[in-house]
């Protein structure tokens, strides 16, 4: 049985249901303000799945070399190593404001600190990976094929320490790293997001290793006071698992479900941004933004949800050149051309057609200073000519203007 807390509160219970099943359970007058998910408001009639876990639950379960590394450490002690498993040692630090704990256990988040500058200034990415590998994955729920830890260091955020605010020891950062099969995956996310910054869209801080080899993200979920926003992935939302991130269409499984959930202080800003995040998607040629790449966060399920900043956004089809979009736009999976994307935000109502216009011109803007970014940097790195080449050539195919696609 484990022990489900929402923003430091005890919410309920969450326990395996038959062979593959589970279902959680609310505490008796716990109030609205605790629920897990704006998908799974209090009640008292137990959440039930008949296979696996509820969607939230699973969100941020770590996928590839982390869930590796977690099942070849804890598989003797569990004697099996489920996704129920799984979220039992991982659940305590994740993303978005829901912890877990044993059915006996407290809440108590201890994330080890870990210098950012450290990490900025090392040499050696791989043993570093492997060092932070080793302290960091027991406390990194973080859902994702790429490897990617969980740290704190509260310093590099520019405020005191939490320890002498708070007894919150929770993370502060995201740490990403490449592996062989992609290279450079660091510094083509860390040029992705520079360009996604100079559309004018939100985006986390963001800063790469002098070796290219990792990619320091903050937190956007934390809080000034130390704890956390609600987060909730389109997955969730769409009430559906990881397996299925595949499934669906920008305009229903995004755009539509955003309004869905949307409050009305932020649904038209929202729906632009959204807008102007599905176009960047393309323009890069991004393959991997499926539904657990888009997301909502918000203090309080009842009150203002809006879209998430910008997070996971990288130049796929550098690597795979066939690559093609991972959900689909006016029924296909083909990149999109601009008068595609024009269709789809005026039938969609997001904006009048002089500010879709300038959404995409602005798009245009940002490709090219970053272009030129990315060709000093592989003046600088010649490891990362090769994928900067690539890189540059797909943008300048991908950029939303008349004639381009």
């Amino acid at each position: 049985m484990i022990r489900v807390w929402s923003d430091r509160t005890e919410a309920g219970f969450l326990d395996v249901r038959g062979e593959r099943g589970s279902t959680f359970a609310y505490h008796p007058r716990v109030p609205a303000q605790r629920a897990v998910s704006l998908t799974m408001p209090v009640r008292i009639e137990s959440w039930d799945m008949a296979y696996g876990l509820a969607p939230i639950f699973e969100m941020n379960l770590p996928e590839g070399a982390l869930r590796e590394r977690l099942r070849l450490v804890f598989a003797k002690t569990t004697g099996s190593f489920s996704d129920f498993d799984l979220l039992s040692i991982v659940g305590r630090s994740q993303i978005g404001r829901l912890r877990h704990t044993g059915a006996d256990e407290p809440l108590d988040e201890q994330v080890p600190f870990q210098s950012v500058q450290e990490i900025l200034a090392e040499k050696d990415g791989e043993s570093l990976f492997q060092y932070l590998l080793e302290r960091f994955a027991p406390v990194s729920g973080l859902s994702g094929v790429q490897p990617k830890l969980l740290i704190r260091d509260d310093a590099a955020i520019g405020r005191p320490t939490l320890e002498d605010r708070t007894s919150i020891r929770g993370a502060t950062h995201i740490v990403k790293f490449w592996e062989n099969e992609y290279p450079e995956l660091a510094a083509n996310e860390f040029f992705c997001l520079r360009a996604a910054e100079r559309c004018g869209l939100k985006v986390p801080g963001f800063q790469l290793s002098n070796d290219g080899k990792a990619l320091v993200v903050d937190r956007f979920d934390l809080r000034d006071d130390g704890t956390y926003r609600g987060f909730e992935d389109f997955a969730v939302l769409n009430a559906r698992g990881t397996g299925e991130k595949y499934q669906g269409s920008y305009e229903t499984a995004i755009l539509k479900r955003f309004r869905q959930f949307a409050g009305e202080e932020t649904i038209h800003d929202g729906a632009e941004r959204l807008f102007a995040l599905v176009a960047l998607n393309c323009a890069v040629r991004n393959g991997d933004a499926h539904l657990k790449n888009f997301g909502m966060v918000y203090d309080d399920p009842e009150g203002q949800a809006e879209l998430a900043p910008v997070y996971d956004v990288v130049t796929t089809a550098a690597y795979v050149p066939v690559d093609t979009m991972a959900l689909t736009l006016d029924g296909s999976k083909q990149w999109p051309s601009v008068d595609q994307l024009r269709a789809f935000a005026e039938n969609r109502q997001i904006a009048a057609p002089a500010r879709i216009r300038e959404i995409l011109d602005r798009i245009c803007a940002a490709l090219s200073d970053t272009i030129a970014d990315i060709e000093a940097y592989a003046i600088e790195r010649p490891q990362f000519k090769d994928i900067g080449a690539r890189m540059i050539a797909l943008w300048r195919e991908g950029m939303p203007r008349a004639g381009a696609i």
